[in-house]
């Protein structure tokens, strides 16, 4: 990892751990949704971050990886392994891992094609990234062959980035082809709006009253006429 061996945009070489750091930074601040974790291999795998939706702590254990924190090996199957063990009582619809090595296997109790099958059959999707020289020998050669194996074996994807504008690049694949798992919450303004109905009721009992008095004062205006009528009978005309 710490070979200075990754060309930048602007021509400079750099380290592959900066342009990983960078990188991956990156990616974990774009999926918002995601509850994510980070294991670290060496000569065994260790759990670096378990799973949070604290994505400014995971971004700031990227930034303090080391080359070697875990020792000088490549546990790769075991480091699998691992990640499949985090996943047991997650109930995310998808589980993606994301396997980035510039190694080859040397240290793993568990074989990385039995891993991968365990994954599969965990319902775990894995997504190989190859970070290192394929024309190395021994722990600094990169086993092509066997990270697209393990990716075919889970239904994911292989890549090799030969430099950090190919890293970015697949990451931002990665990022596209795999859904978020977010929970989209709306919130609407509320407005109390019960004072219509309660006015328009209010209304129509007032006028229901109007209505009434007035009836009630006409048939009372018409009574009285008929009884000033009755006890003062108009007087009868005569005829000549």
């Amino acid at each position: 990892m710490d070979a200075r061996d990754y060309r930048q945009p602007d021509g400079t070489v750099v380290a592959r751990v900066d342009a990983v750091r960078e990188v991956v930074r990156d990616f974990v601040g774009r999926r918002t949704g995601d509850r994510i974790g980070l294991v670290v291999f060496g000569d065994a795998p260790y759990p670096q971050v378990p799973f949070t939706m604290d994505h400014a702590l995971v971004q700031t254990m990227i930034g303090e990886m080391i080359p070697g924190m875990a020792g000088p090996s490549t546990a790769l199957g075991d480091a699998i392994g691992l990640g499949i063990k985090m996943f047991e009582n997650s109930q995310a619809p998808q589980k993606v891992m994301i396997l980035l090595t510039d190694g080859n296997d040397t240290a793993s109790k568990m074989p990385p094609p039995r891993a991968a099958e365990i994954a599969r059959e965990r319902g775990v999707t894995l997504h190989t990234v190859g970070i290192g020289d394929p024309g190395a020998t021994g722990e600094d050669k990169v086993d092509l062959d066997l990270l697209r194996r393990l990716a075919a074996t889970t239904g994911g994807r292989y890549f090799f980035a030969g430099n950090r504008g190919e890293l970015e690049q697949i990451y931002a694949t990665l990022d596209r082809i795999t859904p978020q798992n977010q929970k989209t919450l709306s919130w609407r303004p509320r407005r109390e709006l019960f004072m219509w109905p309660l006015g328009a009721a209010v209304l129509i009992v007032i006028a229901y009253q109007l209505l009434m008095a007035s009836i009630a004062l006409l048939r009372r205006a018409t009574a009285a006429r008929s009884e000033d009528e009755a006890a003062n009978p108009a007087p009868q005309k005569g005829t000549a």
